[in-house]
């Protein structure tokens, strides 16, 4: 990449400090459908160089589309007369020092993904939500990326990699309806058909739903509301939330928070975001961020992690660190069979009162269900959960054996979860 090189080059002799240049090609397709058709195609293909600039503490965050000498030269003059103009950052400590040695991670790029039928694949996943519901609707994507980064601390790493995803909803009669996604890094791995198929048999259950009373109730939250609810969980755990006060984790490192283990983990073999490299350059590792219920760590990069005199996490994220991959465990137990229990499949617009105690709500959709000894005996409807994170966490009883790998609407970082069981959860009945 010879003008990424020059590009760097020309920042430093002009006085920059710090130097991190990302270039990023992609190539993607997208398949809308909607009442069981094919309704809108389109293939997009985008460059980019994202170029972060320091000079004695300023900070200046921009980008470039048209890589040729003249628009960079052009660029580098407008990115100084900026840096002069600006406020230096008291909170900033460097970047990442390298070189740095990179282990290539498994799974996440698979040369099939630029040649396969994708209507062919979509076709099958609908005719499996159509075995239990009457029309669906949806989004099928695919795409190639490479990644190109280099900075002036010396580390310099490419990579390529491919992302599968599908999201479909079934629906019946009015309020009958059911939603799941599958997302991958390879053909082998794309459970599309199993995806329709769960939508489709949600749906089906979520027949005559009826409005339920409000109270206290044991939760099983399926793995769509779970990989919601693990990313508000792990997003908030970044220091710059913490900094900002938008975190019910201020002042909580050591602190036991309940019975669960929480991991980013970005060298998952397979993982949907999985990367053998930050946004500094650095490698990226495995993080215990909540371990057997205590909470260890904030999600760091390196300025953040200096000013705590601690690891950095390999989270940067130059201004906001940021998860990769979140896992979650706790222990197992079959999480269906309950005396009695409400069963969330879906939730959406969830919403923080207050981001510094915890308090949120959030509305169930799609099938939700009431479970009695056991057994699914009622579908229901008009439900809102009104609660505390830190106490959802505080109340998680055990999760299921069978784990899933979520990416959705509600939760765009990637989540391994099972379905979890939460104890006490306050439900009450939306308003407006």
């Amino acid at each position: 990449m010879e003008i990424v090189h020059y590009i760097k080059e020309e920042l430093m002799k002009k006085g920059a400090d710090d130097v991190v240049l990302e270039y990023v090609t992609s190539e993607g397709t997208q398949l809308k459908f909607v009442n069981n058709k094919i309704v809108k195609t389109g293939t997009e293909v985008l460059n980019n160089l994202a170029i972060f600039v320091v000079q004695k503490g300023k900070i200046i965050s921009t980008s470039l589309k048209d890589l040729n000498k003249d628009s960079a030269d052009k660029l580098i003059t407008n990115i100084f007369k900026f840096l002069k103009n600006s406020e230096p950052s008291k909170d900033y400590r460097g970047i990442a020092k390298g070189p740095f040695k990179y282990k290539n991670i498994e799974g996440v790029y698979d040369k099939k993904v630029l040649d396969f039928d994708e209507v062919d694949l979509l076709n099958k996943g609908i005719n499996a939500a159509l075995e239990n519901s009457k029309r669906v609707s949806g989004i099928f994507e695919t795409s190639m990326t490479s990644d190109y980064l280099l900075t002036s601390n010396g580390a310099e790493v490419e990579e390529k990699s491919t992302n599968l995803y599908f999201s479909i909803r079934a629906f019946n009669k009015k309020e009958e309806s059911g939603h799941m996604t599958a997302c991958s890094r390879s053909l082998n791995d794309f459970t599309v058909e199993d995806a329709g198929r769960k939508a489709g048999e949600i749906a089906k259950l979520a027949k005559n739903p009826v409005s339920f009373k409000d109270g206290k109730y044991d939760v099983v939250f399926s793995y769509l509301p779970m990989a919601s609810i693990l990313e508000y969980i792990m997003d908030l755990a970044s220091v710059f939330h913490v900094e900002s006060g938008l975190s019910f984790f201020k002042d909580q490192v050591g602190k036991k928070l309940g019975n669960f283990d929480l991991i980013d983990d970005g060298t998952l073999a397979k993982g949907y975001n999985s990367t053998k490299f930050d946004c500094e350059g650095h490698p990226t590792q495995k993080n215990m961020i909540i371990d057997k219920g205590v909470f260890k760590t904030y999600l760091h990069n390196t300025s953040s992690a200096s000013r705590y005199k601690v690891k950095n996490t390999a989270n940067a994220g130059l201004l906001v660190p940021s998860a990769f991959n979140i896992l979650f465990d706790s222990e197992k137990s079959n999480v269906l069979d309950q005396k009695k229990a409400i069963y969330i499949t879906n939730i959406w617009y969830t919403r923080f009162q207050n981001y510094q105690t915890g308090d949120f709500s959030t509305i169930p959709r799609d099938g939700m269900f009431l479970i009695e000894n056991g057994e699914i005996v009622k579908s229901l409807k008009n439900i809102r959960i009104s609660d505390n994170m830190l106490n959802i966490m505080k109340n998680i009883n055990s999760c299921g054996e069978e784990k899933k790998q979520i990416r959705s609407w509600e939760a765009n970082t990637p989540v391994t979860t099972p379905e979890v069981l939460v104890k006490d959860v306050n439900v009450t009945k939306p308003h407006g």
